[in-house]
């Protein structure tokens, strides 16, 4: 499952055409931490086509921190375009959230993976916007 969701975070990234240097590093760090080896995560993101399964076997604890790595991915290089927002919006609605909560997550998680946000505290938030 880890690849599935690495895959996502790959599509992502590539989703304005370019996969940033902090965005590479984000996906590394998260795919590392699930047990993905660097040679793995380097032949996912040279091929980021692969299409998104299915997200609804995923527990609630999954689908919020597949959700919570998509914004944050997405605010990582300072930038966010809509091309982004669109595709973080899609993977919300497939995790089984209405739309806006991307909007709701999105001003409360820092681009800086160093820096933590109260993940309860924004799973309770993001609880409100589940179908």
């Amino acid at each position: 499952m880890v690849k599935e969701q690495l895959n996502v975070l790959i599509q992502l990234a590539a989703s304005d055409n370019q996969v940033a240097e902090k965005e590479a590093k984000l996906i590394h760090m998260i795919g590392q931490s699930n047990g993905l080896t660097k040679d793995d995560i380097d032949e996912m993101l040279k091929n980021p086509g692969h299409p998104i399964g299915n997200l609804n076997t995923l527990t609630d604890d999954q689908k919020f921190e597949h959700l919570y790595h998509v914004v944050q991915l997405m605010k990582v290089d300072g930038q966010v375009f809509k091309s982004e927002i669109v595709f973080c919006e899609d993977i919300a609605t497939r995790l089984g959230y209405k739309k806006g909560v991307i909007g709701e997550l999105s001003s409360k998680i820092f681009s800086d993976p160093s820096i933590t946000s109260d993940r309860d505290r924004l799973k309770q938030r993001a609880q409100r916007y589940l179908r």
